[in-house]
């Protein structure tokens, strides 16, 4: 994938999230309409942080965030979530 060509503002982030499992620990395969929206992604852009919210992730961070976390949207043909760094649970 080619260098990202949006910057967040702020103390915001753009997450690209993994996809969904589609396999059970123990072999089963999950339909489509029983997924669960995935609460795990990897970092793709950060902004410059403020003065009171400094930023601590950086490009490439494998991210935890809540599952209501962020704003969907579409960039060139792929689906990101931009989102505070203060809705990030934990890097992974």
């Amino acid at each position: 994938m080619s260098k990202i060509s949006m910057k967040p503002l702020a103390d915001r982030v753009l997450i690209l999230p993994l996809d969904a499992e589609t396999k059970t620990a123990s072999g089963i395969y999950i339909p489509d309409s029983a997924k669960e929206k995935p609460q795990k992604g990897t970092v793709k852009a950060v902004g410059p942080g403020t003065s009171e919210n400094p930023i601590t992730v950086k490009v490439g961070d494998t991210v935890l965030y809540g599952k209501y976390a962020g704003t969907e949207l579409n960039h060139e043909g792929i689906d990101y979530l931009m989102m505070k760094e203060s809705d990030l649970l934990a890097i992974v």
